[in-house]
């Protein structure tokens, strides 16, 4: 039996293909064909949603590893690398992504599938980064596809409906240290003075009834950084010593960030040994992504950027009002807009938020209604959170729609890429 990482999603697929290689990707395919079958690539399993969940074939493509190239400024990676593994390379090699995730045990294939976002107002997410890929389409035929293809954008955010991906070919820069500050404010100012679009990366954690946000935020470091962590890390200074841990410390004189009060919740965002008193210096992959990451169910909703302050007025009031407890902190982070056809921030400028449920808690009461109120500000659900759209939704909220399903009519006529959820958001 399949499940995936949050415990919420289980599959008894009948078969598990597990290829070496390619061409062992294009056997497997084949082979399904030739049984009238219908086969789901198989990640890293971190998403909430049901995509993968299939009684017919699993295809874990976790073998399918490690770098093919880099050339310039274009790695070339095969899909079942680790986010982690292939950020590690890079850095060795002087290079980064632009686009750093929360979780990087995700596979590359599976977090392009699904549009996985960073927090950065001037970079996409890691789909926008795509500048090419090899996939088997639903005949077992091996496709290249390149910046030029014109299905690349669907091929983008793809939700594994088009065909399994082999190989990603992505966009990377220079990698330089980053200096990331986290502080206590006020939402309402955190929001006038424009911090999420201020900063290389940014990112919220809203404290929704006390209307307080721990505000985190990275800059290329500067010699002021690192002449306040040299100040931090000497031992007599009593003050910054007692605000070491970060959001531990802040946990001692702001009560909602304190563990007991959150059960299951991570008590800290401490990204490296060199966090201390609000401040961390590092590479980005190793400041950014949360150390800790998320056990339990998750909803995250992609908005318009100019909705974020009324979405999380509404979201307070409407909680308040329904006597449902918001457990967690809500995450916000904000994007640029997208071209990919049916990534949740197409054609828009985007702020993203998320709300958590713990693990065994009924987080349908509180997602339905966080799903109500955003839907209601043209909100669109992140593919790997929990979310109950169908076709009628894409019809209504996504115009390159009926463009995706032309290619997917052409990489997959037989619908070999399919299952009950795929059905239900895409049409049979």
């Amino acid at each position: 039996m399949w499940v995936n990482w949050s415990g919420g999603q289980q599959a008894n697929p009948r078969r598990t293909d597990r290829p070496l290689d390619e061409a062992g990707v294009v056997a497997a395919v084949q082979r399904a064909a030739e049984r009238g079958t219908r086969v789901r690539p198989v990640g890293a399993g971190l998403s909430g949603s049901p995509l993968v969940v299939t009684d017919d074939v699993h295809l874990d493509c976790s073998a399918l590893t490690g770098v093919v190239s880099l050339d310039g400024d274009r790695v070339r990676v095969r899909a079942g690398t680790s986010l982690a593994a292939l950020l590690g390379h890079l850095a060795g090699r002087g290079r980064t992504l632009t686009v750093i995730p929360d979780v990087l045990a995700a596979s590359v294939g599976g977090a392009v599938g699904t549009g996985t976002h960073g927090g950065s107002v001037a970079t996409g997410s890691l789909s926008a980064q795509v500048t090419g890929v090899r996939l088997v389409d639903g005949l077992g035929a091996l496709r290249a596809l390149d910046a030029e293809s014109p299905e690349l954008d669907a091929v983008r955010t793809g939700l594994g409906a088009l065909g399994v991906l082999t190989e990603v070919e992505l966009r990377t820069v220079p990698l330089a240290e980053l200096a990331v500050r986290e502080e206590l404010r006020p939402l309402d100012a955190a929001l006038a003075d424009g911090t999420l679009d201020a900063h290389a990366w940014a990112a919220l954690e809203v404290h929704v009834p006390s209307g307080e946000a721990v505000v985190r935020r990275g800059d290329p470091v500067g010699a002021d950084d690192r002449a306040a962590a040299e100040e931090l890390a000497a031992p007599a200074n009593p003050v910054l010593a007692a605000a070491s841990g970060s959001a531990e410390a802040l946990g001692r004189v702001v009560s909602w960030l304190a563990p007991a009060p959150w059960p299951g919740s991570r008590p800290a965002w401490k990204p490296s040994s060199r966090w201390d008193g609000g401040l961390a210096i590092g590479d980005p992959h190793v400041v950014l992504p949360d150390p800790r990451p998320w056990r339990g169910e998750i909803t995250e909703w992609a908005i318009p950027r100019d909705a974020l302050r009324a979405a999380l007025r509404e979201l307070g009031a409407a909680t308040s009002a329904r006597g449902l407890e918001l457990r967690r902190p809500v995450d916000v982070r904000v994007g640029p807009a997208e071209t990919a056809w049916l990534h949740p921030a197409q054609g828009r400028a985007t702020a993203w938020i998320a709300v958590r449920s713990p693990r065994g808690t009924d987080h349908q009461p509180l997602f339905g209604l966080v799903a109500a109120v955003l839907e209601d500000l043209e909100g669109r659900p992140h593919w790997a959170g929990r979310h109950d759209w169908t076709v009628a939704e894409l019809e209504r909220t996504y115009p390159r729609l009926p463009d995706f399903l032309d290619v997917r009519n052409s990489l997959d006529p037989g619908r070999r890429f399919t299952n009950d959820h795929l059905d239900t958001l895409l049409g049979p």
